[in-house]
């Protein structure tokens, strides 16, 4: 693996690309400057590893992805998780138990594929991600039942997303000292294990790359992202960003409409790296 003397890790929707699109020509462009400024790229991001190869492979991304707000490491190259922070067996036969009883709108990541529970509504997500993808590289797919939480070969999990779940399911959850949840969109929860979070992932990366903590860059706009925002040496919001996440950012970008990425990697992040040794 080529060795980088910092690294900024980015989040995908309404920060390097509008959702449904593809990411524009000036935001490749500017990873690519990056990369040639000795400054590794790499995603953030709450989408599970499977949704995030194509994406990889456009930007030439050559370091592991922060995949499922931070519970897993994805390695582009390889195609394998490198790290998955599981949720432990009884704990995921007790969140698919409740999820069933309240026929919760919820779908779960694993290392062996994406799952969908009866009253899921994100399969359309995941099947139009697959739509230009060859089948060799496409997201695995598969549904639960409601008595899936009985059954003896159930895979390992690290993220649950809940859509619009019942307010006492969510109590539940939002009392469960070994659970993490926070919000990546409008009535959209991301539940991780206790301590999940991107800034923790952007940091563990960073050693694993022998980059130090002070070379670290993220830049994002919502909720999920301010850990990273806040953890990062050289934390970024966009112009859409939360006002949270502005609040913990050193430097403040131009919305994504504006190419806010590839005008905080020219005027912030290069200069910024350029005088690293």
């Amino acid at each position: 693996m080529k060795e980088y003397k910092a690294v900024l890790a980015a989040d995908m929707d309404f920060t390097l690309l509008l959702p449904g699109e593809d990411i524009p020509a000036e935001n490749v462009r500017a990873v690519k400057r990056l990369q040639e400024n000795g400054i590794a790229f790499t995603i953030a991001t709450g989408r599970s590893s499977f949704l995030v190869g194509k994406f990889a492979e456009k930007l030439g991304i050559d370091i592991p992805i922060i995949t499922g707000n931070g519970g897993a490491l994805f390695d582009p190259v390889r195609r394998v998780d490198v790290m998955s922070r599981d949720f432990t067996d009884p704990k995921v036969r007790g969140l698919l138990k409740l999820m069933a009883e309240n026929e919760v709108n919820a779908t779960l990541y694993s290392v062996t594929g994406i799952y969908f529970m009866r009253c899921s509504k994100r399969r359309f997500f995941c099947e139009d991600y697959n739509k230009d993808v060859e089948p060799s590289k496409q997201a695995p797919l598969f549904d639960l039942d409601d008595d899936c939480w009985k059954r003896d070969d159930l895979p390992p999990f690290n993220k649950f997303l809940l859509i619009d779940p019942p307010e006492d399911v969510f109590s539940v959850i939002e009392n469960d000292p070994d659970l993490t949840y926070i919000s990546s969109g409008p009535g959209l929860y991301d539940i991780m294990t206790a301590n999940v979070a991107k800034g923790q992932a952007l940091l563990d990366l960073a050693g694993r790359l022998n980059i130090p903590a002070d070379h670290t860059f993220a830049i994002g706009d919502s909720e999920n992202d301010i850990s990273m925002i806040a953890d990062a040496k050289y934390g970024i919001a966009m112009g859409n960003a939360c006002e949270e996440a502005k609040k913990a950012a050193a430097y403040i970008t131009t919305a994504v409409s504006e190419m806010g990425f590839a005008k905080a990697v020219d005027e912030f992040v290069i200069p910024t790296a350029a005088k690293f040794t």
